[in-house]
């Protein structure tokens, strides 16, 4: 029973659209070991350790189908069994997950062991613990064959409650969850900002949070009013609501008088506390007040106690949510009720088997407990746990209602009395809350406090829902929806925009260029790509960022309107998606890369995994038509449209896909070149000449035609004009600044330099055949590698998609070998291309990177083509933009280094240096122009 590898998806991935986790276990002997074999103790104990199993319908469909799983036939096997143990263990703690499956891996004894989980911890701890639980039942000689061996004082049940107060620390409490249901049923995506309950709503600019029931616009001020109850009772005294009497002491004896003072019975509490803590009611004499003082201090945040008079009636908990009063429960403090029978004890353990009562938040109501308040009352009443009660008696064990104290909570809210509701508004609003709760004792609620009287005692910031959301008795009441809709208004929006773009090839490119269009139609956008994360342009986090993490770090941006997010392949088999639905989504191609790594052996798996970003598009699914891989996964989306795009104008598929109203971007030969047009609904739409779009060098480049292909339809699926579309793919272009790495072209030296990041047979191909279109009147250079990860066959590949198309063939290695030899990716290179026929004196083995780019601009001439395929892109664009020939210059063609040189030589300068205030310096660090006034380099 071993845990081999995890991983934790965050979003939808290759086995759910949800969050799962991926346990690689290892069943070792148990292999031998399937449910039958263990017997019918194993099960029994199974089931009486976790009766929630018999519920599990697994194969069968329906409640008892695990069970008979478990002991029909053959039986099944342990990964099944702690699959199913893994998620009741989450249920039984209030995390309510069903999902899960175990397949093997085709290793014996090994198995994917998916399931479901709310809260990662959660989902991991359940998994230790539901491994001990099924060793601790085998029987002992099986036991002691097992690998993993329990700790010496394991006890499940210790060990479940245990358990269970673990996942109320890690989830969402019962408000904070009822808010995040009630956004997923309105379709509002949410982020968890930590590891408590501050919960981000929305995308972008449209964001709103909560911390609790705290939300975005809840005024501090108000929150400081609230907790301060002087000040609470202060104001709605001086507005003619109903409150009791207060005084505020700072000692035991001015409390006394205070007690006097209003009149006994009082009531003690602290100035700052909440959940009813510290708080003692209805206390009689000095003797009672003076302990009740030291009680509230303990729970205060300060020194300050407040002194109260005492108010009769039933408390009632009124729930206002921007300004509507939307639910009122009655509050009962924990009790149990006599029946001649059993101890007070005893009838606190029949109480606490209902199933509804949990430890803490776990279930809507909470366990009772013979704590020290209780023993208190009990003492108060010449009682003990072992007193029987007669028939019929109530004994409260809670002087306060709190649910999170055992009390129990009746709904009010369709007979509470009209000047109730209006009190409750009033207090709420003049406290300044946005939502509020307020405490109303009152005899009856369905009278008006006005003829039967009544006060309040605290008007609360972040109420808690429990009580609304799932009363004891009566109709629960989706507050949290009210929240919902009081952040996000009906008919506004709730989130960003969101493109998703993958594919083998183009990616970063085509995500650069969709950026640019969006950009220049006056979005502010968010963009992940292989280079960092991009907010509006400006880059903020530097690497590869197309992973869950990166994503999210855009989608949490508040400046951000539209998201443009990168996906690569990597990303998703290590955590899935960063969200759970895009609004428009391309796959550019599937071509074969990083085969052989992470389970992934073909190209039909790798098109699996690309194709979940489609899988979860809800508007625009943008397909390569001509890519057969990408072509399947029609199937596959329930987008609303599919575009379809390709370069072949005579494509029959797409034809009858635009004769049936579809979407597509092909691309037609015309009189003046090659045209972009978009088909949409029996609409011909020509776009814009493919030699005007720079990126594309005068249409040469066929895989920047299809990227901006690719941009054209995902702006045009995000409901952007044409005009912004044409502005934006004539604007872009691929310098090193605007596209670093991506068919950077240099043509400042006396021959042409391209730099490139393809690193994959497919990207190289493309790439060379660009280098054989171009108009080169000397030779043709290649500076060629292939990361050290890669299987040899595709490394041999990477070659052969480079043969043929060069004169001169320089073999590096990236940076990081990657587990390889210094020379052996130039070697597998070299061996390769002589295979294809190039000749050995033609093929140079430079394993580092820095001298083979040195190498191939000293072997260039004038007029000649240098394509380097660089690994570390910065310094090779440098290292390109800086290189000098020492090759002889005529005299018409000096450099710039050269003119500056023989002005040092006649003493001449030239009229601009002088009428800058610059001047020629030649030291140690060779000739410079330099400015006298801030001595700095000029260029």
């Amino acid at each position: 029973m071993k845990i081999v590898s995890t991983n934790v998806y965050v979003g939808p991935n290759l086995y759910a659209h949800f969050p799962v986790i991926r346990h690689v276990i290892n069943l070792g002997v148990l292999e031998q070991y399937p449910s039958v074999s263990l017997g019918q103790d194993f099960i029994n104990g199974l089931t009486d350790a976790l009766p929630g199993l018999t519920e599990h319908g697994c194969s069968y469909r329906e409640a008892g189908g695990f069970i008979r799983r478990l002991s029909e036939d053959e039986g099944t096997w342990m990964g099944h069994i702690w699959e199913h143990v893994i998620l009741e263990l989450q249920c039984m703690a209030g995390s309510d997950v069903s999902f899960g499956k175990t397949r093997s891996t085709g290793v014996e004894a090994e198995y994917n062991m998916i399931f479901e989980y709310h809260q990662r911890d959660v989902g991991l701890e359940a998994a230790q613990l539901g491994r001990n639980l099924l060793i601790s039942l085998l029987p002992q000689d099986v036991q002691n064959q097992v690998e993993h061996k329990l700790p010496e004082d394991f006890d499940f049940a210790v060990e479940l409650e245990d358990f269970i107060k673990f996942t109320q620390r890690k989830e969402f409490g019962p408000s904070t969850g009822s808010l995040v249901h009630a956004a997923e049923q309105r379709n509002i995506p949410w982020i968890r900002l930590n590891n408590y309950s501050l919960v981000q709503f929305g995308h972008g600019k449209y964001q709103q949070r909560i911390q609790a029931t705290i939300t975005s616009e809840t005024k501090h001020i108000a929150v400081e009013i609230s907790c301060d109850k002087e000040d609470t009772h202060t104001l709605l005294g001086d507005l003619g609501l109903p409150v009791p009497k207060q005084i505020l002491t700072y000692s035991e004896h001015s409390a006394i008088r205070a007690a006097r003072r209003i009149g006994f019975p009082v009531v003690l509490k602290p100035l700052n506390a909440n959940h009813g803590r510290g708080v003692s009611i209805n206390l009689n004499s000095d003797e009672e007040v003076s302990a009740a003082f030291e009680h509230a201090r303990e729970y205060g945040t300060g020194r300050s106690v407040l002194v109260e008079s005492f108010l009769t009636g039933l408390d009632h908990r009124m729930l206002v949510v921007d300004n509507k009063l939307v639910a009122v429960a009655k509050r009962v403090p924990g009790h149990v009720v006599g029946d001649g029978k059993h101890t007070i004890s005893e009838l606190v353990d029949i109480v606490n088997l209902d199933p509804k009562r949990g430890v803490g938040h776990e279930k809507v109501l909470t366990k009772l407990e013979l704590d020290r308040q209780a023993q208190t009352l009990m003492e108060e009443a010449e009682l003990d746990e072992n007193s029987v009660l007669e028939k019929d008696r109530i004994f409260y064990l809670r002087s306060t209602a709190n649910l999170s104290t055992g009390g129990t909570a009746i709904d009010m809210t369709d007979v509470v009395h009209p000047d109730n509701k209006a009190m409750a508004e009033r207090a709420v609003m003049a406290v300044g809350l946005d939502v509020g709760g307020v405490d109303f004792l009152t005899d009856d609620i369905t009278q008006s406090y006005k003829d039967i009287g009544g006060g309040i005692v605290e008007v609360n910031a972040a109420p808690g829902f429990r009580m609304h959301v799932a009363p004891s008795e009566g109709k629960p009441r989706d507050v949290a929806g009210k929240v919902m809709d009081m952040l996000f208004k009906p008919g506004e929006p709730t989130t960003i925009p969101i493109a998703g773009i993958t594919g083998t090839n183009g990616k970063t490119t085509t995500s650069r260029m969709l950026s640019h269009i969006l950009k220049t139609a006056g979005n502010v956008v968010g963009m992940t790509s292989t280079d960092g994360v991009y907010i509006d342009g400006n880059l903020s986090v530097k690497g590869d960022m197309t992973g869950p993490v990166s994503s999210n770090i855009v989608l949490r941006d508040p400046l951000v309107d539209i998201a443009v997010l990168e996906t690569a392949r990597g990303g998703i088999l290590r955590a899935g998606l960063g969200y759970r639905h895009n609004d428009v989504a391309a796959v550019l191609n599937v071509q074969e890369d990083h085969l052989g790594l992470k389970g992934i052996d073909t190209v039909a798996q790798l098109a699996e995994i690309k194709r979940i970003v489609v899988e979860v598009t809800k508007g625009t699914a943008v397909l390569n038509a001509d890519d057969p891989e990408c072509l399947k996964m029609a199937d596959h989306t329930k987008a609303e449209h599919i575009c379809y795009v390709t370069i072949n104008s005579g494509h029959g598929l797409v034809r009858e896909h635009i004769r049936a109203g579809g979407k597509a971007v092909v691309l037609e030969k015309g009189i003046n070149g090659d045209m972009i047009t978009i088909f949409d609904n029996g609409s011909h739409i020509p776009l814009l000449w493919t030699h005007l779009i720079p990126a594309t060098l005068e249409g040469k480049a066929i895989h920047n035609v299809q990227n901006a292909m690719f941009a054209a339809a995902l702006a045009f699926g995000l409901n952007k004009s044409l005009e912004d579309i044409r502005h934006g793919l004539r604007t872009f272009n691929t310098t090193f600044f605007q596209a670093p790495g991506r068919m950077n072209v240099y043509d400042e030296h006396d021959f042409r330099v391209i730099l490139d990041y393809a690193h994959n047979p497919d990207g190289v191909r493309l790439m060379s055949d660009l280098a054989s279109k171009l108009e080169i009147k000397g030779k043709r250079i290649v500076v060629l590698a292939g990361p050290g990860d890669r299987r040899d066959q595709d490394i041999e590949n990477i070659a052969l998609a480079a043969a043929g198309k060069f004169d001169l063939y320089l073999c590096k290695a990236d940076d990081n070998r990657r587990g390889r030899g210094v020379t052996e990716v130039p070697d597998i290179l070299s061996s390769s291309l002589k295979s294809a026929g190039i000749r050995e004196e033609q093929i140079f083995i430079i394993p580092d990177e820095v001298e083979a780019i040195e190498k191939s601009l000293q072997l260039a001439d004038r007029d000649d083509l240098v394509m380097v395929f660089g690994d570390n892109i910065t310094r090779s664009w440098k290292q390109i933009i800086n290189f000098n020939s020492d090759k002889p210059v005529s005299e018409n063609e000096q450099t710039p280094v050269q003119t500056v040189v023989s002005m040092l030589d006649t003493n001449e300068p030239d009229p601009f240096v002088l009428e800058q205030g610059l001047k020629i310096v030649q030291d140690s660090r060779g000739v410079r122009v330099v400015n006298e006034e801030i001595e700095e380099d000029s260029d």
